[in-house]
């Protein structure tokens, strides 16, 4: 019922950049948060980045892990359920395989909410 897609992984020297993007599809009737988190291999699945979207207020909200902050942006578009991440002066600790995580409800049942993934893309940053 609903996929997301996720592209812009790849392999990039220490101080490059990427761009990361999700694509969420299907029988969506709101979406209410949107990210990315990672997992190296041996570490637990950690917060990258995500953002809120408050419908009535129309406001959103973004949060970043520490070891990101200022190098990372995320960023939304509304209209397409697409979330982006923008990763600048990419470290090789940043190398992980990166989900994107969608919380999201349905037509079927427009107040419930539940979380979904994407299968994950690689991100690898050599020294």
């Amino acid at each position: 019922q609903v996929q997301l897609v996720e592209s812009g992984g790849g392999l990039v020297q220490a101080g490059g950049s990427l761009r990361l993007s999700c694509a969420a599809s299907g029988s969506i009737f709101s979406v209410s948060a949107m990210g990315w988190y990672r997992q190296a291999p041996g570490n637990q699945r950690e917060l990258v980045a995500s953002i809120q979207f408050a419908a009535i207020s129309r406001r959103s909200r973004t949060d970043y892990g520490d070891s990101v902050k200022g190098r990372f942006t995320i960023s939304r578009d509304n209209a397409e359920n697409t979330v982006y991440l923008q990763m600048n002066s990419l470290r090789p600790e940043d190398t992980a395989v990166y989900y994107c995580n969608a919380r999201l409800s349905l037509y079927s049942r427009p107040s419930a909410y539940s979380d979904y993934w994407g299968q994950g893309t690689q991100v690898t940053v050599s020294s």
